[in-house]
């Protein structure tokens, strides 16, 4: 990092460590790369002193109101140093420190580093001390939607602790309707819809109302893949209908309709198969063949023409049911 970043974040009027009084008892201790270093990183000066001191003061264990001083500087040029991170909540401890102030002092941080791990990791932590996450769907809000990236995973994860820890499911829904009316295809908002479905519980009223929820989003979007994962992880991860595509006939007249209105969708057609190879290993044997013929059929059109990137997948898919029906044949013979 050079001078002029180091300025930026220390500020044009910084004084280094070693013209300072309060300082002048500590000896700043080098980092120690060896005789022979591979690759020699050219440190700034302003780099080079801070860390020295950082080390300084680790070596000798002190937990002071300069020490936590220090670490903020430090984690200005380098805000992903665990170590660092790690001492901060030492001295915090050890100061019996106002951790609200610390808390401010995250989401100024979090605004300027929002992918970077070590720092949520520090608000969890903080968060966890002072029992309260009270702040927390707020700063996830700002970082998803105020920072302009509604697919941050740090921030998702953060958000998806707090409201797992704290209880904090009530107002989760209207929020990611919110997000996926911005962006259809934010696959996080959708991921976050699941989450909190899963701990509601799969009731029979609650599936049926998110697969209509499902349905008329695949409906302003056809070729949403999001919305169609939802659909089907829906459908399968709760016991109502057996986890079957085949015991939800509304979803799968929805399906049906938009193939026969010309609808090629390749989210759509692997639904499609799935289907009918559900119905052609439970159906007896006249309609079992009619079924493996769809399958078949798709399956022949998402090799060549739909899906080519994945043909072999949809070749061994065919080939696949092409097996469980004969070895089926053959256990009925028997």
């Amino acid at each position: 990092m050079g001078d002029s970043s180091d300025d930026e974040y220390l500020g044009t009027e910084w004084i280094p460590y070693s013209e300072r009084p309060e300082w002048a008892d500590v000896a700043p201790l080098a980092q120690d790369d060896g005789p022979n270093p591979v690759v020699s990183i050219a440190y700034s000066q302003k780099f080079r002193e801070v860390f020295d001191y950082m080390r300084a003061i680790i070596a000798r264990g002190e937990k002071s109101q300069r020490a936590l001083g220090l670490t903020t500087d430090a984690l200005r040029l380098n805000p992903a140093n665990y170590t660092v991170w790690q001492y901060r909540r030492d001295i915090l401890r050890d100061l019996k420190a106002d951790l609200n102030v610390e808390l401010d002092y995250l989401s100024e941080v979090i605004g300027q580093n929002s992918k970077n791990y070590q720092v949520w990791h520090h608000r969890r932590v903080i968060v966890e001390m002072l029992n309260d996450a009270s702040n927390e769907l707020e700063l996830t809000e700002n970082a998803l939607i105020n920072d302009g990236d509604a697919k941050n995973y740090h921030a998702w994860q953060h958000r998806q602790w707090a409201i797992r820890t704290f209880n904090l499911y009530d107002a989760e829904l209207s929020f990611v309707d919110r997000l996926i009316g911005e962006d259809q295809r934010n696959n996080s908002a959708w991921n976050q819809r699941f989450f909190v479905i899963k701990h509601f519980g799969f009731s029979p009223n609650l599936v049926d109302q998110e697969l209509i929820y499902a349905m008329n989003r695949i409906r302003i979007i056809k070729n949403n893949e999001s919305a169609w994962n939802y659909l089907v992880g829906v459908i399968r991860q709760s016991k109502y209908g057996d986890g079957l595509l085949n015991n939800h006939p509304a979803v799968v007249e929805f399906a049906e309709e938009l193939y026969q209105a010309g609808n090629r969708s390749p989210y759509l057609m692997a639904f499609l198969i799935d289907l009918y190879q559900e119905q052609a290993l439970q159906q007896d044997i006249s309609d079992r063949e009619q079924k493996a013929r769809k399958v078949y059929g798709l399956c022949d059109d998402m090799s060549n023409k739909h899906d080519v990137i994945r043909r072999k997948y949809w070749q061994y898919v065919a080939n696949h049911l092409k097996d469980q029906l004969n070895k089926s044949s053959e256990q009925a013979q028997a």
